[in-house]
């Protein structure tokens, strides 16, 4: 079957996202893309920070950024900045030999935008652009 991203498809987008099983099937199937992916996976609540609308993870070693983080977005409704402690995946990453044979599993379903200064944003709602309403 082919499989064409349905979301990509009414964007008027290129939408072929490859072939399915079954391989004797021509017939489409629609899928989601990984780009639409994460749009819908930010409009879902977080469970762990409920009330959080955008997550601040700042790496373990850094406490100065964090401080710095945390006082600026003190005030600020909906944003709550921690500290990243995945021990698992760094473990994983600095290993020079992989093992193929552990898994690590990982119960993140969001991506964030990792930024260069030490911090990774994650969205749990989408950002909107309009003025609040004045009377």
């Amino acid at each position: 079957m082919k499989a064409l991203c349905a979301w990509c498809q009414s964007e008027g987008r290129p939408d072929y996202l490859g072939e399915r099983e079954p391989f004797d099937n021509p017939a489409p199937t629609h899928c989601i893309c990984p780009h639409h992916r994460e749009r819908l996976l930010e409009l879902l609540p977080s469970r762990s920070f409920p009330d959080a609308e955008l997550l601040v993870i700042v790496r373990p070693n850094d406490t100065s950024l964090l401080e710095y983080l945390r006082g600026k977005f003190a005030g600020v409704r909906g944003v709550k900045v921690i500290v990243d402690r995945r021990l698992e995946d760094r473990r994983r990453e600095e290993s020079a030999v992989p093992d193929d044979r552990r898994r690590v599993r990982t119960r993140r379903i969001r991506r964030g935008e990792a930024s260069p200064l030490g911090y990774t944003i994650v969205r749990f709602t989408p950002s909107t652009s309009s003025p609040p309403a004045t009377e």
